[in-house]
């Protein structure tokens, strides 16, 4: 009788037990970031009255005679379910999602928390304002933020400035239209055709114009130049022709008294003291034709180039009118155009010197050869005249001085790009060093049909002062500056644990590791597989419904162990009152 009574007291404290926590949940409703609990029972000891017997002869076994004597609580457990997320519009609040915790410090003991109610104090420390706890995670340099060492306190001071920082290399990316329309045939402006000669040095013959103009005529290193018919010229000068003569590329044509040594193809040798011989044509009877490698007249003249271009150079005064490769039309006021070439694509880099000013430098990409078979090319340059120098006239009334030579860009005929690279050498006029050199890569270009989209962007910034910080859903801290920089300034960090329900509770929304939660891995919330939400607090998982259905089934259970109590108590009385 006597075992009844104990297992209902029993009972009653495991159900109030029960309700304690029941009670301590609903309490923390509203609680920020608070994991509720439940309690489980298990029955306690039981008094055998006769042990189990094995089956034998004609007789089955039996079973065991036992008597329960109560229940007690076998554990209280926390559940780390996440909380809904709430919304707050501070910056500095974050939401936790997944199986980790915050890592705050009190200077010699470290805690864990849910509660991401962060802010910044007068110092620029990140911290939990109810207790003052410091924030921990990684501090960024330059941009760069290390998180293979230790975790330490995050501080970002209001008003942090930022240096000015030249810049020394620019990333164009995106894609060239390889359908590019080229020029036709160009009409007005300053239209023009010109006839380049390269001879080799030391060389001298005769040049024919067939064009009415100035000639100028100049030797690589100007110590034996070549002769007009009329006679010799100074070096750099510039010729006015009188008399026309029909053009022959490479030809020479014998006056009396000159012999002439012509190279032939197959090696041979042949002198001639009349006529007008040019390299590449036909000589003698012998099938197949020999052809005139070079000819020696007094010195040799062989592998001629001559090159034609036709250009123009738009100007306000003097438009010109291009006739694309569609047959549209196209009237430029400036720049300098060439037939076979595309309307260059016009780009500005925003580039900075020492000093942190800001510099807007033009970029051209043209296409200068279609080739299905070996693919495009495109050239890059700074000027459309093909000088290689460009001056930008400043705000302040100062001039910079932009050189670059023109590049080619190679593309293969899959729309890749095969090579190129270039720099910018800026002259800077106002007090920021002298010369400084900008290294444009162009690694991500591509060239398919479609609209060209390039764009540039150069590293380097003007100088600045912080002005308001963000959070993203990795835990970077954002500084913006007042130049428009935006920088990685620190990392927050989290800790995960093998067994979080293990962990020791401490007040204030705290934790600390106990001997079974297992160690705390500090990590990135990426690196971890948690989700970090910005402007946003975690709602306490507490289900309201649940709670009371527990204190239902709990006030019952309660109930019912009183009850065994009470009839316990009648049994004995009845008993008691059996000698009357």
């Amino acid at each position: 009788m006597m075992r009844s009574l104990f297992s209902g007291v029993s009972g009653l404290k495991s159900h109030q037990t029960r309700m304690d926590t029941i009670g301590n949940n609903i309490a923390n409703v509203n609680t920020t970031g608070f994991k509720s609990s439940r309690t489980t029972f298990a029955d306690t000891l039981s008094q055998t009255m006769t042990g189990a017997s094995s089956p034998s002869g004609n007789l089955g076994g039996t079973n065991p005679k036992q008597i329960g004597l109560g229940t007690g609580v076998a554990s209280i457990d926390m559940i780390f379910t996440d909380g809904s997320v709430q919304s707050t519009g501070k910056n500095t609040d974050l939401c936790l999602s997944g199986n980790g915790l915050f890592v705050v410090n009190s200077g010699n003991q470290r805690y864990y928390t849910r509660d991401g109610a962060f802010e910044f104090d007068a110092e620029g420390n990140y911290v939990l304002p109810g207790s003052g706890l410091f924030v921990q995670g990684w501090m960024g340099e330059n941009g760069t933020i290390n998180t293979s060492g230790a975790a330490g306190n995050i501080q970002i001071p209001a008003g942090k400035s930022m240096a000015a920082a030249a810049s020394s290399i620019a990333t164009y990316a995106n894609n060239l239209n390889a359908a590019a329309l080229t020029i036709k045939s160009i009409s007005g402006g300053g239209s023009q055709v010109t006839s380049t000669k390269d001879y080799d040095n030391a060389s001298q013959g005769s040049v024919s114009a067939t064009q009415e103009g100035p000639v100028t005529l100049t030797t690589a290193d100007g110590t034996n130049p070549a002769n007009l018919q009329s006679g010799s010229y100074i070096v750099g000068g510039s010729y006015k022709v009188a008399s026309y003569a029909t053009a022959a590329d490479g030809t020479a044509t014998l006056t009396t008294g000159q012999t002439a040594t012509l190279t032939l193809s197959d090696g041979t040798t042949a002198t001639v003291s009349t006529g007008s011989f040019k390299v590449g044509d036909n000589y003698g009877t012998a099938t197949p034709p020999l052809t005139i490698s070079s000819i020696s007249v007094e010195t040799t003249i062989s592998k001629i180039t001559k090159t034609y271009v036709s250009e123009s150079e738009a100007s306000s005064g003097s438009p010109v009118t291009l006739t694309m490769s569609d047959g549209s039309k196209v009237t430029e006021t400036s720049g300098k155009y060439k037939v076979g070439n595309s309307l260059p694509v016009t780009t500005t880099l925003t580039a900075y010197d020492t000093l942190g000013n800001a510099h807007s430098i033009p970029v051209y990409f043209t296409k200068t050869k279609t080739d299905s078979t070996t693919g495009n090319q495109w050239t890059v340059s700074v000027a459309t005249d093909g000088s290689g120098k460009a001056t930008i006239k400043e705000d302040d009334g100062t001039e910079t001085v932009i050189t670059m030579p023109d590049t080619i860009l190679q593309f293969t005929t899959d729309g890749k790009l095969d090579s190129g690279s270039s720099s910018v050498d800026l002259t800077l006029q106002n007090g920021a060093q002298a010369s400084q050199s900008i290294t444009l890569v162009m690694d991500s270009l591509t060239q398919y049909a479609g609209n060209s989209t390039i764009n540039g962007k150069a590293n380097g910034n003007a100088a600045g002062t912080l002005s308001s910080v963000s959070v993203d859903s990795s835990g970077i801290i954002t500084g913006t500056y007042t130049n428009g920089v935006k920088q990685a300034e620190a990392q927050v960090a989290i800790a995960q644990f093998t067994n979080a329900s293990g962990l020791l509770k401490t007040g204030n929304s705290l934790y600390q590791e106990s001997n079974n939660s297992g160690t705390a891995n500090i990590k990135t919330a990426a690196d971890l597989g948690v989700t970090i939400t910005p402007s946003a607090l975690e709602m306490s998982n507490v289900d309201i419904a649940n709670e009371f259905s527990d204190m239902i089934v709990t006030q019952r259970g309660f109930q019912s162990n009183s009850k065994i109590i009470t009839v316990g108590d009648e049994m004995l009385e009845t008993m008691i009152n059996m000698k009357r």
